[in-house]
């Protein structure tokens, strides 16, 4: 799949977490599959796998205490940064995504998540012409894949929690922002929101959540429980 240079990035708290290894299982397909699409995020999360690795190392010489220098962060993160694209990684979404997914049309971490492509995904209809297809995770959070055709807007919504959009093809318009493939759109309680998927092209989106949607209509309210939004 083709690298793109997506303008909507993940925090440094989410990539500092899954640098740590302390998300979700659905928090990290999503955060990974973004990785192999974006090489600025990456790079961060090199940079923090390497002070990580550090911290380890001068963790175990209780003898001799290191303190880490005000600057070590963004020194080493432009490092990261100026380093050969080729340059080895401990991120195994990044050598994914540098080998290659063959013949998916996915990126690599979700292809094999999945275990193939889009035509494998059993899409399930929810309404409007949408489909979704709910991904097997941990109970902490939940994933799905989404397919919205162009044009279309989704329910007028807010969320108990957070919850992570990925785009992986076409593109959807939000608060006058929009999201192309590789951007993330980040949705906290704070937001009541409104997406439309952009015409010309129907937008299929990666889901994460810790929490359930809030909507404000009727019918989206029944639907719920049925639909495990």
């Amino acid at each position: 799949m083709d690298m793109t240079r997506p303008d909507h990035h993940l925090t440094q708290g989410l990539l500092m977490a899954y640098s740590a290894g302390t998300l979700p299982e659905a928090f990290n397909l999503a955060v990974a599959t973004h990785l192999s699409m974006c090489d600025d995020c990456r790079a961060e999360v090199e940079g923090y796998d390497v002070l990580g690795g550090a911290l380890l190392e001068h963790g175990a010489a209780e003898d001799d205490p290191a303190a880490m220098d005000e600057g070590s962060l963004a020194a080493t993160l432009d490092r990261i940064r100026s380093a050969p694209a080729t340059a080895a990684s401990s991120d195994p979404a990044a050598a994914e995504a540098r080998e290659g997914t063959g013949a998916s049309d996915l990126p690599a971490p979700l292809a094999a998540y999945i275990g193939g492509s889009l035509a494998d995904v059993r899409w399930r209809p929810v309404g409007m012409g949408v489909k979704q297809a709910i991904l097997p995770t941990s109970r902490e959070a939940s994933a799905r894949l989404l397919l919205i055709p162009a044009g279309t807007a989704m329910p007028d919504h807010g969320h108990h929690g957070t919850e992570l959009t990925l785009v992986l093809r076409g593109a959807f318009l939000d608060g006058g922002a929009r999201f192309g493939p590789g951007d993330v759109e980040i949705a906290t309680e704070a937001l009541e929101h409104t997406p439309v998927a952009d015409i010309g092209e129907d937008c299929i989106c990666l889901a994460v959540a810790d929490g359930k949607l809030r909507f404000r209509g009727l019918l989206p309210r029944l639907l719920q429980p049925l639909l495990r939004i």
